[in-house]
Formats: C-alpha cells, sequence, structure tokens
C-alpha cells in the first residue's frame, strides 16, 4: 500500500484510520501501556489494521488488552469540482 501516494489512496475510498492499542508489559503483565498507530485503510474491513494486530500477535511479546479506533475519509471523488479562476495576492 505504500507505493501509492496518499491522493492516490484516498481517491480509491481510503481514509485514514487512528487505533489506540493497550497492551501488557510483559515484565509486569498487571502494567497496560497505549500505542497509537495510525495509516491510511479502508472500512469497514480494514485490512491494513488486521494485518498489523496480526502481526503485533505474532511477533511483539506484550499481550494485547484492547484496541480502539477511529476512521475518518478525507476526500472522496464526488468532492473534487473544477476551478475556473484564481486570486493571487501579493
Amino acid at each position: 500500500m505504500h507505493d501509492h501516494s496518499e491522493m492516490d489512496l484516498m481517491l480509491r475510498g481510503y481514509g485514514l484510520t487512528t487505533a489506540k492499542l493497550l497492551y501488557h508489559f510483559p515484565d509486569h503483565p498487571h502494567l497496560l501501556q497505549s500505542y497509537i498507530w495510525q495509516d491510511y485503510d479502508i472500512a469497514p474491513t480494514f485490512p491494513v489494521l488486521i494485518r498489523f494486530i496480526e502481526f503485533w500477535k505474532t511477533k511483539l511479546d506484550g499481550p494485547l488488552h484492547s484496541v480502539t479506533y477511529t476512521h475518518q475519509r478525507l476526500i472522496a471523488p464526488n468532492e473534487w469540482r473544477k476551478v475556473d479562476g484564481e486570486f493571487v495576492l501579493h
């Protein structure tokens, strides 16, 4: 996915997804730490987020406690419009 520009991803329906992951410290399981993750993803399936969570579960030591996320499409194809002129100041 990183071989595309951000604008190209947004035009293809991707939106900015932000996830807050709470996880247990490996050495102190009663303590929780938070990690903020952000990338472009497609709702409602969230394949990029799911892939990251699977990576976390298989490769990292801190077991996940919870994941909360938000998703916002920043631009849509129907929001584009033709501009006929431009005003330049200074």
